[in-house]
């Protein structure tokens, strides 16, 4: 799944950072302006070290996506390395490298961004490229070129979907919580059928469509001149003309469900996995942060509840993990656990369903919320380690939020929250339905989750 998920830092905050001194924080300090033909620019100075990242945020993903459509967004990740009017097929990664620099791309639900780090002084260089592609790259796009990328994408849902274990799982569970129209009921990278299916017509209509100047923000983050800098975007990104006006969705269907529905899928696995999915608030709606931190108490390392009972008292799981991904129309708050050798998945159900019981009836400690906010606020912190995660950050919060420099205010969710709010919103976010998803061994049909349907 390409949810919006937060590795844990190889950090411990506890007791470093006071919970109520968001002042402590690093402003993101920033200029934005908008060029005529609705390019958004944002500029963060950094002069710690001789490097600058650019970040171009497309807003598109898979999310605007048509049904019989998938894939597209994602596609396009592929294709936009293939070379544009006045960039050879292969050179873009060569002048990269060659210049000291790297560059890589990535797709979710909501957008598709493409990114570079570089020494300061292949700045030019840079935004020269990001601009030839993204204004020129329709006269070079050709059959040859889209069927071959078209084939990379496909070999990488074989590899990461349909041929890895428990790989099928994420899409089931899509496709159960959401109904069919909703946006969020497929994969980023869409299905096999559709893939094949696109034509070269299509996927120009996509890139013309989403891939235009005012359907875009350009992040600018780390040691370079100002004015000089300005020059080069109004220079290299001046020119390209503007796209259509969009209409962008901003509601979605209720999810279906109305009751626990259980599913089996076989696959390829030694262990049965057990997965529990919910419909949760959207990015940065009331309760997102707080289903994050209940996450954190759950699931969220080797002190969080679920771990502690199945993987080290009992001793009847291999692992568990979990997520509260809130995007920009949804969210989903996931568990998911796997049994070790000689257990079955109703054990490790029976546990996960006493604990959240638990949390429910008796609520969290203070201790708990502590060592969980700490825990964020170490993820906040690494990701604002480099030039690159600034830009990353300084995009995202100005897409979600409509103001770059969010940092404090994303802070400020988890550090105010209190015991209290967890009980209340687990009761909420537990008495809804949920999906409950068993992946077994091919023929072990046995160890569904009782309730469950193949």
């Amino acid at each position: 799944m390409s949810f919006r998920t937060l590795a844990l830092a190889g950090v411990c905050l506890a007791h470093a950072l006071p919970l109520a001194a968001t002042q402590d924080l690093p402003q993101l300090a920033y200029e934005k302006f908008t060029l005529p033909n609705g390019l958004q620019v944002i500029l963060h100075e950094d002069r710690s070290v001789p490097l600058v990242a650019v970040n171009v945020w497309y807003h598109v993903g898979s999310a605007d996506e048509l049904p019989g459509r998938t894939g597209f967004a994602h596609l396009f990740e592929h294709v936009m390395f293939m070379g544009s009017e006045n960039v050879p097929v292969g050179q873009f990664d060569v002048w990269m490298e060659s210049a000291g620099g790297s560059s890589n791309g990535s797709t979710t639900e909501d957008r598709t961004n493409y990114y570079e780090d570089v020494p300061s002084n292949a700045l030019p260089l840079t935004l020269w490229l990001e601009a030839d592609r993204m204004g020129w790259l329709l006269p070079t796009l050709d059959q040859e070129k889209l069927d071959l990328q078209r084939e990379v994408v496909k070999n990488e849902r074989l590899e990461n979907f349909d041929n890895r274990p428990y790989g099928r799982a994420t899409e089931t569970i899509l496709a159960a919580l959401f109904p069919s129209d909703h946006p969020y009921s497929w994969t980023v990278i869409g299905s096999m059928d559709d893939l094949s299916a696109a034509s070269l017509d299509d996927v120009k209509a996509f890139f013309r469509k989403w891939y235009a100047p005012n359907n875009a923000t350009l992040v600018i983050a780390g040691d370079f001149e100002r004015d000089e800098t300005k020059a080069w975007v109004e220079k290299y990104f001046g020119a390209i003309p503007r796209g259509p006006a969009i209409e962008r969705r901003a509601s979605v269907p209720a999810p279906r469900i109305q009751r626990d529905t259980f599913l089996l899928l076989e696959d390829r696995v030694q262990l049965p996995r057990v997965y529990y999915a919910w419909g949760s608030p959207k990015a940065f709606a009331p309760g997102d942060a707080e289903f994050d931190l209940i996450r954190q108490i759950l699931v969220g390392g080797k002190d969080s509840r679920l771990y502690k009972r199945l993987v080290y008292d009992l001793q009847i799981a291999a692992d568990v993990s979990g997520f509260q991904s809130g995007q920009r129309l949804d969210g989903i708050f996931q568990l998911q656990f796997t049994a070790k050798p000689g257990h079955e998945p109703t054990e490790l159900a029976a546990v996960v369903d006493e604990e959240i019981a638990r949390l429910v009836a008796g609520g969290v400690t203070d201790r708990e919320l502590e060592a969980a906010r700490n825990g964020y606020m170490a993820r906040l912190l690494d990701r604002m380690s480099s030039v690159n995660g600034k830009s990353e950050e300084l995009a995202y919060y100005d897409y979600f939020l409509g103001e770059p420099n969010s940092l404090r205010a994303d802070a400020d969710r988890y550090l105010r929250v209190k015991p209290a709010d967890l009980q209340n919103l687990a009761r909420v976010l537990f008495a809804r339905p949920k999906v409950v998803l068993t992946v077994v061994p091919e023929g072990d049909t046995s160890l569904l989750v009782p309730g469950g349907r193949r």
